[in-house]
């Protein structure tokens, strides 16, 4: 009896350290689970966090290259605005050294012309060019193209200070009124304008030296009048030579001319 006893208290043990046995497994089994859960979330979560990582980088290499591009611009555009200042600022210096030059062309040419009655001739700027008015009836007859004897002193001061400055071209241009103009040597007022214009060049350049090359004659006919045609007052005023003395073109276009700017 006791033999059998004691079997059945082994048997026992033996059963309740495998039945012990088999719930630590199941709760190690348990947990390995959830720990496996967990390392497949973390992995989840570390992959989450490199694609972030991944775009982030990708962004900031994007804000790096517009900054980049943003500061070469703005680098460009204050080169331009630097450059286009100072060629404001020479042009500015330039202009003025113009119009320095034109009113001292103006008062040396009232100065040398101070005898002359200021109705036969004026001396302004118009446009930025000077231009030396000068009556029909100081230069010439009545419908005629032939300058008179009174005129060669008047062209001479006027030659005289054309000569002084190299830097001029002179322009002669004749100007008529609007009344009818034909004879035997004379066709209109265009060919009278015309006329009267080379009649000045030619004394300019024969009597008073001055350089064919600078000169240009041109008839205006009636159609650049100073004053009214209805009355003889304003007919007298439109029949004129005017004189016009102005910068070489080249040195003109030189003045106007940009440098390259940057884009």
């Amino acid at each position: 009896m006791k033999n059998q006893l004691l079997v059945i208290f082994m048997f026992m043990v033996a059963f309740l350290g495998v039945s012990c046995k088999n719930t630590e497994a199941e709760k190690l089994k348990s947990e390995l689970a959830l720990k496996s859960d967990q390392v497949i979330q973390l992995k989840q979560q570390i992959e989450h966090l490199q694609k972030t990582n991944g775009s982030l980088l990708d962004r900031m290499s994007d804000l790096s290259i517009v900054s980049k591009a943003g500061a070469k611009s703005i680098e460009k555009s204050l080169e331009s605005l630097s450059t286009q200042y100072d060629f404001i600022q020479d042009l500015t210096t330039k202009i003025q050294t113009k119009d320095s030059i034109n009113l001292a062309l103006v008062l040396n040419l009232k100065r040398s012309l101070s005898n002359i009655n200021d109705e036969d001739i004026l001396v302004e700027v118009r446009g930025g060019l000077v231009h030396v008015s000068i009556s029909d009836k100081l230069l010439f007859k009545s419908g005629s193209s032939t300058i008179s004897g009174n005129a060669r002193e008047v062209l001479g001061k006027i030659a005289g200070i054309i000569n002084d400055h190299e830097d001029l071209e002179v322009m002669v241009e004749g100007h008529t009124d609007d009344v009818p103009m034909n004879n035997d040597c004379i066709a209109d007022n265009w060919d009278l304008s015309v006329k009267r214009a080379t009649a000045v060049v030619r004394m300019l350049e024969n009597d008073h030296y001055v350089e064919p090359s600078r000169m240009t004659a041109a008839g205006r006919s009636e159609f650049v009048p100073k004053s009214d045609n209805e009355t003889a007052t304003g007919r007298s005023t439109n029949r004129r030579t005017e004189i016009v003395l102005a910068p070489r073109m080249d040195q003109f276009f030189k003045l106007l001319e940009a440098p390259e700017l940057v884009n």
